[in-house]
């Protein structure tokens, strides 16, 4: 995403700035507001383990629905079709289901502060402190991306200069999550949530009007693009072209189960929303009740991206100035009028701070208290750690800020994203999902499962792939196949190493391991809990079978 066209500066005037101002008050406000309920590092980090599931659920869905989900969603919309909808109905719902339904009862009961705590106490420290450190990386890269995905929207649509725009971001982020810690970023992202959705929905509306309905625009495309392009599954055959250049094994395999479960079980910018749940129901059903609003969003991003497709038939293309992430802007220029306009320009804002305030309020917890406190600083008082939280927090936005422009040479941010995932994700996925189900995998497993994932990945990505050893059709493909590799290696590695090494004594696997039994397992539900609506089992498995019919439009 390295510009944005020049053409796309928005006719902005002084009430879409108010609305601006008047969100960038509230955002504020609401830090200064949970400044009252943070008085220890538990408060700051993981918001007392107080919050209830709807807020919960809501910020869960608004973490990952940055900017880079926006435009990059859109950008893929317009580049591949409808194919993008694999993205929500088989590379989140289900493994949104399976942390819900599965993960979160050993997260919880284990009473860790981060999911790389959890590796500590399945394996050892050496896999607590790659894992650690691999996290706090990927997460700083993520929130750079947000922020100079910002940078370039600002600049080409008010003609802010990008250094104000990301000082100003950086500043507003950095301001309350520091005064505010979790619960001032939760709460910010249920609002974000809102706005966002209040930003996407006339930007759909709209647009299908411009383009005379789905119907014509789905004729206009098929003749541009060919039949398969409107649909999710034509042309996926093992050999056959398709937009995505992936087959139905690559986009199972690698996105639906490889990379999905990798990012939506162990990001922890994402479950640590859950665990700032009130109790193990409100924890279980927080990415249950996300899973609701992410079937639908997908409409609100593809649409977009399909409208601008047909209004700019050579989008993306080198006969155009406009690329991809263009979509969604050039919607903003040619469709909105001034306030609505206003709320659009908001939400694109809300939607990059939520993207980036979730991965910088994980970061936080993850240095400071698996990094910091566990191997540098030792027993010191929890005010110490409380302040050193504060502190990393602003070490983590300047970071971010110096990461921002890693995303420069891709011209999908998506893409970028998810070749982040195949390296970080994907390899503490198959450490977890082996050392959850199986007692005998060793203390030693862990560290060399993660180590032979990330190397494999990345290897078939910049060696295999890019050096041209194997002819990929693109980026996401390639992603696909190196999050399978990545996979693969990694649990390959950790049955050998296991063969060889000594395994963790089974006592102290209790509540770690499928089939053991934890010590805080009897945990009364409260007597609203019990309500029929409110099962995690019939949460999940609705969530699942909506995702399924909402296939069949789109598959013939």
């Amino acid at each position: 995403m390295q510009t944005l066209a020049e053409g796309l500066r928005l006719p902005t005037n002084g009430l879409d700035y108010a609305i601006l101002a008047i969100y960038f008050a509230v955002v504020l406000g609401i830090g200064f507001m949970a400044r009252a309920s943070v008085k220890t590092s538990l408060d700051f980090f993981l918001s007392g383990r107080s919050l209830p599931a709807w807020v919960t659920g809501l910020a869960f869905v608004a973490a990952n629905l940055g900017a880079t989900e926006i435009l990059g969603m859109a950008a893929t919309g317009a580049q591949y079709g409808v194919a993008v909808v694999h993205w929500y109905w088989i590379g989140a719902i289900p493994a949104m289901v399976f942390l819900g339904l599965v993960m979160m009862p050993f997260y919880y009961r284990s009473k860790v502060r981060s999911v790389p705590e959890f590796l500590l106490q399945r394996f050892d420290r050496s896999a607590h402190l790659l894992s650690s450190v691999l996290f706090a990386f990927a997460a700083i890269l993520i929130a750079g991306v947000n922020l100079y995905a910002l940078s370039i929207v600002v600049e080409a649509l008010l003609g802010w200069p990008q250094w104000v725009a990301i000082v100003v971001a950086g500043l507003f982020v950095l301001v309350y999550i520091t005064i505010g810690g979790l619960s001032s970023a939760i709460y910010n992202e249920v609002l974000q949530f809102f706005v966002i959705l209040a930003a996407l929905i006339p930007l759909t509306v709209l647009g299908l009007k411009r383009v005379g309905g789905w119907d014509a625009m789905s004729d206009s495309l098929t003749k541009q693009h060919g039949g398969d392009f409107m649909t999710a599954w034509g042309g996926t055959g093992i050999g056959d072209a398709n937009p995505l250049g992936a087959n139905w094994l690559t986009i199972i395999l690698g996105l639906g189960f490889v990379l999905s479960f990798g990012y939506w079980t162990t990001n922890f910018a994402e479950v640590q929303r859950a665990l700032s749940a009130k109790n193990l129901s409100a924890a279980k059903r927080t990415p249950l009740i996300a899973a609701f609003p992410k079937i639908f969003i997908v409409f609100a991003v593809m649409i977009p991206g399909l409208v601008a497709a047909v209004i700019v038939p050579k989008i993306g293309t080198p006969d155009s100035d406009l690329t991809y992430n263009d979509a969604i802007p050039l919607l903003m220029q040619e469709l909105l009028p001034n306030g609505v306009l206003g709320i659009a320009v908001t939400g694109l804002l809300a939607a990059f701070m939520a993207g980036m305030a979730a991965n910088v309020s994980s970061f936080n917890t993850v240095f400071t208290t698996d990094i910091w406190q566990r191997y540098v600083v030792k027993d010191k008082p929890d005010t110490y750690y409380l302040r050193f939280g504060r502190l990393i927090t602003a070490i983590g936005v300047l970071a971010s800020i110096g990461t921002a422009f890693i995303a420069a040479s891709f011209s999908n941010i998506m893409s970028y994203l998810q070749t982040l995932f195949s390296f970080f994700n994907v390899p503490m996925f198959v450490v977890f999902i082996i050392g959850m189900f199986w007692k005998r995998a060793s203390m030693k497993s862990g560290v060399w499962g993660l180590v032979a994932g990330t190397a494999a990945a990345m290897i078939n990505y910049f060696w295999i792939y890019k050096g041209g050893i194997i002819d990929i059709p693109s980026d996401q493909g390639a992603n696909f196949v190196s999050a399978i590799v990545g996979f693969v290696a990694g649990a390959v590695v950790m049955v050998v190493v296991t063969l060889f090494t000594a395994p963790k004594p089974e006592a102290e696997l209790a509540g770690l391991v499928y089939g053991t039994e934890s010590p805080s397992s009897d945990e009364e539900l409260e007597e609203a809990d019990r309500a029929w609506y409110r099962k995690p089992a019939l949460l999940g498995w609705g969530a699942i079978v909506l995702a399924a019919a909402c296939y069949i439009p789109y598959s013939f």
